[in-house]
């Protein structure tokens, strides 16, 4: 017994010395080599195809995964093969995922004309989810809104091409409704039809028919910018009034957010777009810059003293790129209307907006204290063993043999690097307050990636790789 604690205890000590060494920087300030965007929103894009399901294609470029997920739906009586893995597990959750489909169209829909050659890669991956929604929808009034049953899955660190958890399919319907992710499947296919209205007009007009068998405000505002009608107007206006009676919302020192769980800000950037009039949308989304803008007498945003959005305390990142996307789209919206931002007595132009979107960017690819990379494959360094279990465990090529529920669980617990790199993806990053990252797997507050976090990073790479 004593040499076994003599042998834990060197290890561990071994292990906080390794962690202590990681957090260390690894350059001077003012040595970092400029971010290349361009190199990023490619990486950011490859990422996607590391968390699909179902039967691979040809074109698979990361070919370390294969099939998984083949008999999903099977249980209902419906094809439900596809989609996305949304984060480290193996469960198809679909309020999210219909989420990443809504705001990588509109990474799109903003940004495609700064997209170049990755603009292709960027249909492909919106198009891999909506293929998987408008299976989703099929019928009249379901929607299915989940494969695979969390509880299990979470008791399991086994790769998807393993998969024996029971995977079975959830649905809202007449009598066992879920209007947010209803609402939101529709925003999300409303959003793809515009993404793909000139590539590809017949899809584009299949989505948007299925778009509109279901609204709420978010979905109800993407539906009236995709038809161009003002049919949703109406829903629209009392979705907002519910939204502003329920959160009691204040002009100023407001905690806005922008997550697959809390649309907030997001519906008044975009009805804004679609307004084009100085009115109470134009008003809160003022409020909505001025309660990040680290001059505004109204921020209510914390900051590491690194400089980074301090928001959430899991999957950080997911706040810091939807609230940075935000950010350049109303900026850019205001350069086009010579519009400025007035926080009180103080003003401020659209750039200060941008300044503010390319600081959390250029943070998050290795501008921080860390002199790290928070996107595993892009830099020098970054991320070695996030909270992923196809990445952290030997792939069929490496292992053909069958890895059983258990039998992943020794590459979960070692502090070995991922033998699986999951280039783009993005981890939680720093989530305290503070500019502290531990490159740790089990600790999936800071090391797991997903889908929503990498969609408005799209664009907002996209953007700064022509004007950064």
């Amino acid at each position: 017994m004593a040499a076994t604690r003599v042998r834990f205890c060197l290890a561990l000590l071994m292990l906080v010395a390794s962690m202590a060494a990681w957090m260390m920087p690894s350059a001077v300030a003012g040595s970092r080599p400029p971010p290349n965007y361009a190199d990023a929103l490619s990486k950011c894009l490859l990422f996607y195809e590391g968390q699909r399901s179902g039967k691979l294609p040809p074109t698979q470029r990361v070919t370390w995964r294969k099939d998984s997920g083949l008999q999903d739906g099977q249980d209902a009586g419906v094809d439900l093969v596809g989609g996305y893995y949304d984060a480290g597990d193996n469960v198809k959750f679909g309020f999210p995922l219909a989420f990443t489909g809504t705001v990588l169209a509109w990474s799109i829909v903003e940004f495609s004309a700064e997209m170049g050659p990755e603009l292709v890669h960027a249909h492909e991956a919106l198009r891999w989810l909506t293929d998987y929604l408008l299976k989703a929808t099929t019928q009249p009034n379901r929607v299915f809104v989940q494969s695979g049953e969390p509880f299990s899955d979470h008791n399991c660190w086994q790769r998807p091409e393993d998969m024996d958890t029971p995977r079975p399919s959830f649905q809202v319907n007449d009598t066992h409704p879920g209007s947010e992710v209803a609402g939101e499947t529709a925003a999300a296919l409303a959003a793809a039809s515009i993404a793909f209205r000139s590539s590809d007009p017949a899809y584009a007009d299949t989505l948007l028919s299925r778009a509109k068998q279901d609204e709420l405000v978010w979905g109800a505002a993407w539906l009236n910018r995709a038809t161009n009608s003002s049919d949703y107007t109406k829903h629209i206006v009392h979705g907002i009034q519910q939204i502003q009676t329920q959160t009691k919302l204040r002009v100023n020192g407001y905690d806005w957010q922008f997550s697959w769980d809390d649309k907030g800000a997001g519906c008044y950037i975009l009805l804004l777009l679609m307004q084009k009039t100085d009115d109470d949308y134009s008003r809160y989304a003022q409020n909505f810059a001025c309660s990040l803008l680290p001059q505004s007498p109204y921020i209510s945003t914390e900051y590491t003293p690194g400089g980074l959005i301090h928001k959430a305390s899991m999957a950080n990142l997911q706040a810091v790129t939807a609230l940075s996307f935000l950010l350049v789209v109303y900026g850019r919206h205001l350069s086009n209307v010579n519009g400025i931002v007035t926080c009180g007595n103080t003003q401020f132009p659209p750039s200060a907006l941008i300044d503010l979107a390319k600081s959390q960017v250029d943070y998050i690819l290795g501008d921080n204290p860390l002199n790290m990379s928070y996107m595993v494959g892009y830099g020098n360094k970054f991320p070695q063993r996030i909270h992923h279990r196809a990445a952290s465990v030997p792939s069929i090529d490496q292992h053909p043999q069958h890895l059983w529920c258990k039998d992943g669980t020794p590459y979960y617990e070692t502090d070995a690097p991922n033998p699986n790199l999951l280039v783009g993806a993005l981890s939680g990053g720093p989530n305290d307050g503070s500019d502290d990252y531990l490159d740790y797997r089990p600790w999936a507050n800071q090391s797991e990636p997903a889908t929503y976090m990498n969609a408005p990073f799209v664009g907002l790479l996209a953007y700064f790789s022509r004007y950064g």
